[in-house]
């Protein structure tokens, strides 16, 4: 209980000083505030930078951990299953192991009457699941459900590119995409994907709604054109990958082997892409904040000379060294650890308002991160340190002062 009392009593003392002395102490922690709130906004803005590259990464790799299935190939790379019958196998394996997202992906070169020859329309084939693990982001309308599959007109998603070769129609009065191939047939239009132009059209369609479009007896793709994924918790993926190779290659039979890799970007260890960022950003920070820090000890300086008839006073009186030294070091700590307040503070309610979280959704960043904790508790730390390095000087000095001082001065 002692302890704690002549801990809350220095910590009192200081305040009191700080109070007293606030006119010079506030010139000083302005530029500590600043420093801090740089050094937060930092850490912030880079994991929102981060976030960025992540969302790109998984557009085009997809989430982690994302497994790659391949076509079964025997020793001399001959085929071994269609496609059909392969996908059939790939679904019961993966209900077995209770995997709940997996879309297969194909490519098609759908001919849509109307568009201009050099549009390069361009489909893909793919599963209800696929939007959310390879991240696509619908602008307008909504990506596929499973009930689209049942529909007796066929559902397509289109890029942008393609909606305003169609005329940027409103998706509520269900606008059609008149199809010449593969069969002679109208779509509804249901959303809109971010990203293309008038040169760069391209549309999506359900896999088992474009297969139905194809007259009879079409024959299915040779191995290659269909690509299996599967999205399992990065933690599983290693077993999962040997369990589900071992098993689609023996339920394939025929000496098959079939292939079960990860993709994403975890996958490979690469350098940090926000590292420049990072380095270029800390030592902005870390300027300001040995700027900030100089004149603190400057002002605290300045204050123990003015002080030292009162701390003489106080040592004749029975002060010991420690108290004394304790005190001033707190009264620095304390005024830095009030400007770190005040810079995580306006840090935080600069970047976690509704105006800059509004302007990164239209940016396209889908998941903006969450002010990080560790860039508070960071500068909250720095905070301290810095009161407590600025204040050891000035500490020593005021140790120094003896109780005929009080007199001489």
């Amino acid at each position: 209980m002692r302890a704690l009392t002549s801990v809350y009593s220095v910590v009192v003392e200081a305040w009191s000083e700080f109070r007293v002395y606030r006119a010079r102490v506030l010139m000083a922690i302005v530029g500590v505030a600043v420093a801090i709130m740089a050094l937060t906004s930092i850490a912030a803005i880079s994991a929102v930078a981060q976030q960025g590259v992540v969302e790109g990464l998984e557009r085009g790799q997809g989430r982690p951990a994302m497994m790659n299935i391949s076509l079964p190939y025997s020793e001399d790379g001959r085929a071994l299953t269609t496609d059909a019958e392969f996908g059939r196998l790939v679904t019961d394996v993966l209900a077995r192991y209770q995997v709940s997202h997996s879309t297969r992906q194909g490519y098609a070169q759908p001919v849509v009457r109307g568009l201009p020859a050099d549009a390069n329309l361009s489909g893909q084939l793919v599963d209800p699941d696929y939007a959310v693990m390879f991240r696509t982001r619908i602008v307008a309308g909504s990506w596929f459900s499973a009930r689209d599959a049942d529909r007796l007109v066929p559902a397509v998603v289109v890029n942008e590119g393609l909606w305003r070769l169609l005329g940027s129609p409103d998706l509520r009065s269900h606008p059609k995409l008149h199809l010449i191939s593969p069969a002679p047939v109208d779509a509804v239009v249901i959303g809109v994907a971010a990203g293309g132009d008038e040169h760069m059209a391209q549309l999506w369609m359900l896999y088992d709604a474009y297969r139905a479009l194809q007259p009879p007896g079409t024959p299915q793709d040779e191995a290659g054109s269909t690509q299996y994924y599967a999205w399992v918790p990065p933690a599983l993926s290693a077993s999962l990958s040997e369990r589900l190779s071992s098993d689609l290659s023996r339920a394939v039979g025929s000496g098959a082997t079939v292939s079960v890799n990860r993709q994403d970007y975890q996958a490979v260890d690469g350098p940090d892409p926000l590292l420049f960022l990072k380095i270029v950003g800390g030592a902005a920070a870390g300027l300001i904040l040995l700027l900030g820090a100089l004149g603190l000890l400057n002002i605290s300086m300045v204050t123990v000379r003015a002080r030292i008839r009162e701390i003489g006073i106080r040592r004749s009186f029975g002060a010991t060294a420690a108290r004394v030294f304790a005190g001033v070091m707190m009264e620095s700590v304390v005024a830095t650890t009030v400007a770190g307040v005040a810079g995580v503070m306006v840090a935080i309610l600069a970047l976690e308002n509704p105006i800059v979280i509004g302007f990164l959704h239209r940016q396209g960043l889908q998941d903006v991160p969450a002010f990080p904790l560790s860039a508070a508790a960071f500068g909250m730390l720095v905070a301290v340190g810095v009161g407590a390095l600025a204040g050891l000087l000035p500490s020593l000095v005021a140790v120094r002062v003896r109780p005929i001082d009080a007199i001489r001065y």
